[in-house]
């Protein structure tokens, strides 16, 4: 049976050495920042704060150092939540505005799982970067590149997820940890 083509970004699914339990930080989306984010999508620090002092993010296009993962969003530091419409899942584009929260897995040893444009058994073990793809309203669109190789990339591949409804091959969901992680390199932003 075919793989369903449905990405909806990275998702955590648990640590290297025990399940994920949830943890995420919060950290600010600037009121100008010109790009969608959504839950999913990966992002890197953007070398800002807000005036409340949450470290700020903008996504993170394939090749770039990321932060995290987004898990989600909302309106105010403490209640992830846009207040006008409880259903949002995804901060709009804006050239000015007001200021979004976002709560990030930002643990260099999450392990997440993402549709990939296709894989085989002999990818497990590789690298490949992310590639960006329009959300659907409510999850990211990104997806994980089908050129997988030995050379530095954002995602380590660490196997297929093991499910009925997936396999090897077109739209394979697969467990990655992210390879180039600011909180382990000494590069700053």
């Amino acid at each position: 049976m075919p793989n369903a083509n449905r990405p909806t970004g990275l998702s955590p699914v648990r640590s290297l050495d025990s399940p994920w339990m949830g943890q995420a930080n919060v950290y600010s989306i600037a009121g100008d920042c010109n790009s969608a984010v959504a839950i999913g999508d990966p992002v890197k620090s953007s070398g800002t704060a807000s005036s409340d002092g949450y470290a700020g993010i903008t996504l993170a296009a394939a090749g770039e150092t990321i932060r995290g993962v987004v898990v989600g969003l909302g309106r105010s530091p403490t209640v992830m939540a846009n207040w006008a419409n409880l259903d949002t899942t995804v901060r709009a584009a804006q050239a000015s505005g007001p200021v979004w929260y976002a709560l990030v897995v930002d643990d260099p040893d999450a392990i997440f799982e993402i549709q990939a444009a296709t894989m085989a058994a002999t990818d497990v073990g590789a690298n490949a970067d992310l590639v960006a793809g329009a959300n659907n309203g409510f999850v990211s669109g990104y997806t994980l590149s089908g050129t997988a190789a030995s050379a530095t990339a954002q995602c380590r591949i660490l196997g297929l997820v093991n499910r009925p409804d997936n396999e090897f091959g077109a739209y394979a969901k697969m467990l990655v940890k992210i390879n180039e992680h600011e909180l382990t390199s000494t590069t700053g932003v």
